[in-house]
């Protein structure tokens, strides 16, 4: 048995830090791991990203993260990266990690991703360059991630991004930005390559819970929705399941 925790858009700032520090510190008797599926900081400076290290670094636990959106609106993310890092918390862009867990190997990929919609409403490869560019970025990083998932042999595998890879956990969202929030190409990768669990943030109005195509659990873990301090799954190798065991 493997606990994992998650948790995403915690947007760190200084007016956050010892907000979620108290249920952090009980981690080690509740979760193997934490993951963080992406807007870390607020508006994505290295000072937000120094009170993140500071609120999440030293858990007892390994800490996954992906980045965000709004890790990105300073384009700081690569200072922002390096600070994190050097608190000992792996950042993972289109990359994978394995954790060996009480005689387990947990397998993390992760991307941040993109945008473009999904079956029935999603943006083409089609027409301008600018489009072209648009639906390019989000097949590039869907591409990262499958890469990155395929390169790993655990006995769990898990995929962690921002932008949702199914609409289903986007119920609640308005449907006119649902291509802003996610895209199927992710879905497509995580089906690729069987992972066992796929955990997104981004959507903050959006459901928790979804399936991809190929029957992937998908959770969305953004903190407006799961409203905790982190949601925690446990994640079974014998079979592809997941089960919420809960979190203060």
């Amino acid at each position: 048995m493997i606990r994992i925790a998650a948790v995403g858009d915690v947007h760190v700032d200084k007016d956050v830090v010892g907000r979620y520090r108290p249920a952090l510190e009980e981690l080690p008797d509740r979760a193997d791991a934490l993951l963080i599926a992406g807007d870390l900081t607020r508006h994505g400076t290295v000072d937000e990203a120094k009170c993140f290290a500071q609120e999440f670094g030293g858990l007892g636990v390994p800490v996954v993260v992906v980045l965000g959106n709004h890790d990105h609106q300073s384009d700081q993310q690569d200072e922002v990266t390096k600070t994190i890092e050097d608190a000992g918390i792996t950042v993972l862009e289109g990359a994978a990690t394995v954790l060996e867990i009480r005689g387990h190997r947990l397998g993390v990929a992760g991307t941040k991703g993109f945008g473009g919609g999904f079956a029935g409403a999603c943006a083409s490869n089609f027409g301008e360059r600018e489009m072209k560019d648009f639906v390019g970025t989000a097949e590039r990083y869907a591409a990262d991630l499958e890469r990155a998932l395929k390169s790993v042999e655990c006995d769990a595998l898990v995929a962690l991004t921002h932008y949702a890879p199914v609409p289903e956990t986007l119920v609640g969202e308005p449907l006119e930005i649902y291509a802003f929030l996610g895209c199927y190409q992710l879905g497509r990768s995580i089906d690729a390559a069987g992972a066992a669990l796929a955990l997104h943030g981004h959507a903050h109005h959006g459901s928790e819970r979804g399936r991809t195509p190929g029957g992937v659990p998908v959770r969305n873990v953004a903190h407006p929705v799961i409203k905790q301090a982190y949601n925690v799954y446990q994640l079974l190798s014998e079979e592809v399941d997941t089960t919420l065991i809960g979190a203060r």
